[in-house]
């Protein structure tokens, strides 16, 4: 197992995030520029459309840009992707949609290997940085060694870890860690539940009871259930956003390992479509590499 990076090992880091750190979809953007290039777009209405459903962009956006294209609006590549980054723009910075402080409470959930694990520690990093007294609930005790490595972070950043044992019954730990959190005046409590296939209903319905749990002492709009989402997913992003919304009620996202790889389509369908926030961004393995997420930022650089 990889020994975590202590909190305090990359300062200022988890505040704004490094140059060049967001991803540019250059296949997707190419795409369209040689579409573009090879005659009116007018002429070449069935290949857009194309690239963009490849792109995952939501059908709604599909449309109007179509519509616009038809009625000879955009004629040319950079025409497209002005309209594109409008539109990009302005769902993302709805207010139904724009990241928000988070609650006392944080269930995170998603897919195995999505990153929930460090994304426990560096959230953590954020509060302890500020003063705050934060505790683990390792609520994965079903992947090996999920609860060692959690264990691992709670001693590099100070933070005090409710767990049981491997195999046994997440909803306990989670219940033996919410009357501790309300017991020890803690300002925080973050919850890492065991990845799940967003598919299994049986996972699913053990992910309401987890959170049935929470509910007996903390009230819902105390309580953040955050989908963790591998920002490389592509497609199949949106689904899981919306199987895990209709399951358990999300309240926002955040998006991890984003990299030279990474896909942008999902991420605003989840946005415009579900109306989630998406709250945070990760950007590397140190602890420190997190930042809130900034809309007009994000786009700015998936086009620029």
């Amino acid at each position: 197992m990889r020994r975590p990076t202590p909190l305090n090992s990359r300062p200022g880091k988890n505040l704004k995030m490094e140059k060049n750190s967001f991803v540019k979809p250059r296949g997707f953007l190419e795409k369209l520029k040689n579409i573009f290039s090879s005659g009116p777009a007018r002429e070449h209405i069935e290949d857009v459309e194309e690239a963009l459903i490849e792109a995952d962009i939501d059908l709604e956006i599909i449309s109007g840009i179509l519509e616009a294209i038809k009625r000879d609006k955009i004629s040319d590549y950079e025409g497209v992707k002005k309209l594109l980054k409008d539109i990009f723009s302005d769902s993302l910075n709805q207010p139904s949609v724009a990241p928000q402080a988070l609650k006392k409470v944080i269930i995170l959930c998603g897919i195995n290997g999505a990153g929930k694990t460090t994304t426990a520690a560096k959230l953590s990093g954020i509060y302890a940085k500020n003063g705050g007294k934060v505790i683990f609930a390792a609520a994965d005790t079903f992947r090996a060694a999920a609860i060692e490595q959690l264990e691992a972070w709670a001693k590099a950043s100070g933070t005090r870890i409710i767990k049981g044992i491997d195999g046994g019954d997440p909803a306990a730990v989670v219940f033996d860690a919410v009357k501790n959190a309300k017991n020890g005046g803690c300002d925080m409590l973050i919850i890492d539940t065991a990845g799940r296939l967003h598919t299994k209903s049986n996972l699913m319905l053990e992910l309401g009871k987890i959170k049935k749990v929470v509910l007996k002492d903390y009230p819902e709009d105390e309580i953040d259930t955050l989908l963790v989402i591998d920002a490389n997913t592509g497609k199949n992003a949106f689904s899981q956003a919306k199987e895990f919304n209709e399951s358990i009620k999300l309240t926002g996202v955040i998006l991890t390992k984003f990299d030279s790889s990474a896909k942008g389509g999902s991420i605003i369908r989840i946005a415009h479509e579900l109306r989630l926030p998406i709250k945070y961004m990760t950007y590397g393995e140190d602890a420190g590499a997190i930042s809130v997420f900034d809309p007009q930022e994000f786009v700015d650089k998936l086009f620029d």
